[in-house]
Protein backbone atom coordinates (compact mmCIF):
# COMPACT_ATOMS: atom_id res chain seq x y z
CA UNK A 1 0.00 0.00 0.00
CA UNK A 2 3.01 2.26 0.95
CA UNK A 3 4.63 1.64 -2.52
CA UNK A 4 1.72 3.56 -4.51
CA UNK A 5 3.08 6.23 -2.73
CA UNK A 6 6.45 6.27 -3.09
CA UNK A 7 7.04 6.95 -6.72
CA UNK A 8 4.07 9.74 -6.66
CA UNK A 9 6.07 11.90 -4.09
CA UNK A 10 9.32 11.03 -5.94
CA UNK A 11 7.87 12.86 -8.92
CA UNK A 12 6.46 15.47 -6.66
CA UNK A 13 10.22 16.05 -4.87
CA UNK A 14 11.84 16.09 -7.95
CA UNK A 15 9.70 18.39 -9.68
CA UNK A 16 9.89 20.99 -6.73
CA UNK A 17 13.80 21.04 -7.08
CA UNK A 18 13.34 21.53 -10.81
CA UNK A 19 10.89 24.77 -10.07
CA UNK A 20 13.13 25.76 -7.14
CA UNK A 21 16.42 25.67 -9.81
CA UNK A 22 14.00 27.44 -12.55
CA UNK A 23 12.94 29.90 -10.22
CA UNK A 24 16.59 30.79 -8.78
CA UNK A 25 17.44 31.00 -12.34
CA UNK A 26 15.07 33.57 -12.94
CA UNK A 27 15.98 35.63 -10.46
CA UNK A 28 19.58 35.84 -11.20
CA UNK A 29 18.34 36.66 -14.68
CA UNK A 30 16.30 39.79 -13.35
CA UNK A 31 18.89 40.64 -11.12
CA UNK A 32 21.67 40.96 -13.59
CA UNK A 33 19.61 43.00 -15.63
CA UNK A 34 19.41 45.46 -13.34
CA UNK A 35 21.92 48.55 -14.43
CA UNK A 36 23.05 52.20 -13.59
CA UNK A 37 23.96 54.89 -15.74
CA UNK A 38 26.69 56.98 -14.05
CA UNK A 39 28.85 60.06 -15.90
CA UNK A 40 32.53 60.20 -15.03
CA UNK A 41 34.53 63.41 -15.89
CA UNK A 42 38.43 63.91 -15.38
CA UNK A 43 39.93 67.95 -15.69
CA UNK A 44 43.84 68.28 -16.60
CA UNK A 45 45.21 72.03 -16.87
CA UNK A 46 47.93 72.21 -20.16
CA UNK A 47 50.64 74.62 -21.15
CA UNK A 48 50.85 75.58 -24.78
CA UNK A 49 54.45 75.07 -26.03
CA UNK A 50 54.19 76.39 -29.45
CA UNK A 51 53.35 80.18 -29.68
CA UNK A 52 52.28 81.35 -33.97
CA UNK A 53 51.68 84.89 -34.98
CA UNK A 54 49.90 86.11 -38.09
CA UNK A 55 50.26 89.32 -39.92
CA UNK A 56 48.81 90.31 -43.51
CA UNK A 57 50.19 92.86 -45.58
CA UNK A 58 47.56 94.89 -47.22
CA UNK A 59 49.12 97.44 -49.74
CA UNK A 60 46.78 99.04 -52.49
CA UNK A 61 48.90 101.44 -55.64
CA UNK A 62 47.87 102.82 -59.21
CA UNK A 63 49.89 99.86 -60.51
CA UNK A 64 51.44 96.63 -59.48
CA UNK A 65 54.42 97.54 -59.93
CA UNK A 66 54.36 100.16 -57.38
CA UNK A 67 52.50 97.94 -55.52
CA UNK A 68 55.20 95.28 -55.12
CA UNK A 69 57.68 98.25 -54.97
CA UNK A 70 55.92 99.46 -51.37
CA UNK A 71 55.77 96.01 -50.43
CA UNK A 72 59.45 95.35 -50.58
CA UNK A 73 59.40 98.58 -48.87
CA UNK A 74 57.28 97.44 -45.95
CA UNK A 75 58.52 93.56 -45.77
CA UNK A 76 62.15 93.95 -44.33
CA UNK A 77 60.72 96.32 -41.30
CA UNK A 78 58.68 93.94 -39.85
CA UNK A 79 61.12 91.06 -40.59
CA UNK A 80 63.78 93.16 -38.62
CA UNK A 81 61.51 93.86 -36.10
CA UNK A 82 60.80 90.34 -35.38
CA UNK A 83 64.56 89.17 -35.59
CA UNK A 84 65.37 92.48 -32.62
CA UNK A 85 63.33 90.42 -30.52
CA UNK A 86 65.33 86.98 -31.09
CA UNK A 87 63.04 85.42 -33.73
CA UNK A 88 65.38 83.51 -36.12
CA UNK A 89 64.92 83.28 -40.45
CA UNK A 90 63.32 79.74 -39.57
CA UNK A 91 60.75 80.79 -37.38
CA UNK A 92 59.28 83.63 -39.80
CA UNK A 93 57.80 82.23 -42.73
CA UNK A 94 56.05 84.51 -46.33
CA UNK A 95 53.54 83.24 -47.57
CA UNK A 96 52.58 84.13 -51.73
CA UNK A 97 52.46 87.22 -52.73
CA UNK A 98 48.39 87.56 -53.94
CA UNK A 99 47.89 90.50 -56.59
CA UNK A 100 43.94 91.52 -57.34
CA UNK A 101 43.35 94.58 -59.67
CA UNK A 102 40.38 96.94 -58.61
CA UNK A 103 38.18 98.41 -61.18
CA UNK A 104 36.46 101.67 -61.44
CA UNK A 105 32.62 100.98 -62.27
CA UNK A 106 30.18 103.13 -64.04
CA UNK A 107 26.73 104.17 -62.00
CA UNK A 108 24.71 101.23 -64.01
CA UNK A 109 27.60 98.85 -62.79
CA UNK A 110 29.71 98.88 -65.70
CA UNK A 111 33.20 97.53 -65.63
CA UNK A 112 35.00 101.04 -66.50
CA UNK A 113 39.09 99.57 -66.34
CA UNK A 114 41.12 99.31 -63.32
CA UNK A 115 41.80 101.87 -60.76
CA UNK A 116 44.45 100.24 -58.55
CA UNK A 117 45.90 97.57 -57.46
CA UNK A 118 46.11 95.62 -54.32
CA UNK A 119 48.93 93.68 -52.89
CA UNK A 120 49.00 91.29 -49.96
CA UNK A 121 51.21 88.87 -48.32
CA UNK A 122 50.74 87.13 -45.32
CA UNK A 123 53.66 86.40 -42.65
CA UNK A 124 53.78 84.19 -39.98
CA UNK A 125 56.71 83.74 -36.94
CA UNK A 126 56.24 80.88 -34.39
CA UNK A 127 57.98 79.66 -31.50
CA UNK A 128 57.86 77.60 -28.73
CA UNK A 129 58.41 80.20 -26.25
CA UNK A 130 54.82 81.65 -26.36
CA UNK A 131 55.37 84.20 -23.93
CA UNK A 132 57.74 86.18 -26.63
CA UNK A 133 54.91 85.63 -29.09
CA UNK A 134 52.44 87.29 -26.81
CA UNK A 135 54.95 89.92 -26.28
CA UNK A 136 55.57 90.61 -29.97
CA UNK A 137 51.80 90.17 -30.63
CA UNK A 138 51.45 94.23 -28.55
CA UNK A 139 54.85 95.60 -29.44
CA UNK A 140 54.59 94.84 -33.26
CA UNK A 141 51.66 97.45 -32.95
CA UNK A 142 55.08 100.35 -32.76
CA UNK A 143 55.65 99.89 -36.31
CA UNK A 144 52.62 101.01 -37.36
CA UNK A 145 54.02 104.69 -36.54
CA UNK A 146 56.15 104.01 -39.57
CA UNK A 147 53.19 103.76 -41.85
CA UNK A 148 53.00 100.22 -41.97
CA UNK A 149 49.88 98.81 -43.61
CA UNK A 150 50.48 95.53 -41.87
CA UNK A 151 47.11 94.05 -40.19
CA UNK A 152 48.26 91.43 -36.82
CA UNK A 153 46.08 88.42 -35.98
CA UNK A 154 45.17 87.71 -32.90
CA UNK A 155 48.48 85.12 -31.55
CA UNK A 156 47.26 81.49 -31.75
CA UNK A 157 48.56 78.99 -28.75
CA UNK A 158 48.62 75.39 -29.17
CA UNK A 159 49.88 72.16 -26.96
CA UNK A 160 51.67 69.42 -29.34
CA UNK A 161 51.32 66.51 -27.07
CA UNK A 162 47.76 66.47 -27.30
CA UNK A 163 47.02 63.24 -28.49
CA UNK A 164 49.25 61.36 -25.62
CA UNK A 165 46.85 64.18 -22.84
CA UNK A 166 43.73 63.07 -24.91
CA UNK A 167 44.57 59.03 -24.05
CA UNK A 168 45.10 59.63 -20.17
CA UNK A 169 42.45 62.27 -19.73
CA UNK A 170 39.80 59.71 -21.55
CA UNK A 171 40.80 56.77 -19.14
CA UNK A 172 40.50 59.14 -16.02
CA UNK A 173 36.83 60.15 -16.84
CA UNK A 174 36.15 56.40 -17.31
CA UNK A 175 37.69 55.68 -13.93
CA UNK A 176 35.59 58.35 -12.50
CA UNK A 177 32.50 56.48 -13.70
CA UNK A 178 33.45 53.64 -12.21
CA UNK A 179 34.33 54.94 -8.87
CA UNK A 180 30.63 56.83 -8.66
CA UNK A 181 28.73 53.77 -9.71
CA UNK A 182 30.85 51.74 -7.02
CA UNK A 183 29.28 54.57 -4.50
CA UNK A 184 25.75 54.05 -6.08
CA UNK A 185 25.79 50.62 -5.65
CA UNK A 186 27.67 50.81 -2.12
CA UNK A 187 24.70 53.32 -0.83
CA UNK A 188 21.87 50.36 -1.77
CA UNK A 189 23.75 47.30 -0.30
CA UNK A 190 24.79 46.02 -3.81
CA UNK A 191 27.87 45.49 -5.34
CA UNK A 192 29.15 47.40 -9.25
CA UNK A 193 28.99 44.32 -11.95
CA UNK A 194 30.46 44.25 -15.40
CA UNK A 195 30.59 47.26 -17.50
CA UNK A 196 28.05 46.97 -20.01
CA UNK A 197 28.48 49.79 -22.44
CA UNK A 198 30.58 52.98 -22.30
CA UNK A 199 30.35 56.41 -24.16
CA UNK A 200 33.02 59.01 -24.33
CA UNK A 201 32.25 62.66 -24.62
CA UNK A 202 33.33 65.36 -26.59
CA UNK A 203 36.80 66.88 -25.42
CA UNK A 204 36.71 70.79 -24.25
CA UNK A 205 39.55 72.36 -24.64
CA UNK A 206 39.03 75.39 -22.91
CA UNK A 207 40.80 78.84 -21.26
CA UNK A 208 41.98 78.03 -17.66
CA UNK A 209 39.00 78.29 -15.14
CA UNK A 210 36.30 78.73 -17.88
CA UNK A 211 33.22 77.23 -17.75
CA UNK A 212 32.18 77.07 -21.29
CA UNK A 213 30.99 74.09 -23.34
CA UNK A 214 29.76 72.73 -26.43
CA UNK A 215 27.59 70.07 -27.80
CA UNK A 216 30.77 69.84 -30.42
CA UNK A 217 33.78 70.13 -28.22
CA UNK A 218 35.63 73.34 -27.64
CA UNK A 219 39.26 73.91 -28.82
CA UNK A 220 40.67 76.94 -27.92
CA UNK A 221 43.71 78.48 -28.71
CA UNK A 222 43.53 82.11 -27.70
CA UNK A 223 45.03 81.27 -24.02
CA UNK A 224 48.07 79.81 -23.08
CA UNK A 225 46.96 78.30 -20.39
CA UNK A 226 43.97 75.83 -21.24
CA UNK A 227 42.16 72.54 -19.18
CA UNK A 228 41.17 69.54 -21.22
CA UNK A 229 38.00 68.17 -20.00
CA UNK A 230 36.87 64.69 -20.60
CA UNK A 231 33.54 63.13 -19.90
CA UNK A 232 32.44 59.41 -20.18
CA UNK A 233 28.88 58.10 -20.05
CA UNK A 234 29.06 54.20 -18.70
CA UNK A 235 26.53 51.53 -18.13
CA UNK A 236 27.47 49.12 -15.32
CA UNK A 237 25.26 46.03 -14.12
CA UNK A 238 24.30 45.58 -10.75
CA UNK A 239 24.73 42.56 -8.59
Amino acid sequence: MKDRFIIPALIIGICAIVVAFILAGGLKSIKSDQTINVTGSAKQLIVSDLGILRGTFNIDAPSAQDAYRELSRQRPLVVQFLKSKGFKDADIDLKTINVYPQYNYSSSGQQLGVRSYTINQTLEVSSADVNKIKEVSISIASLFEQGLNFNVNAPEYYYTKLSDVKVDIQAAAAKDAMIRGEKVAEATNRSLGTLKSARMGVLQITPENSNMTSDYGINDVSSIRKEITAVVNANFEIE
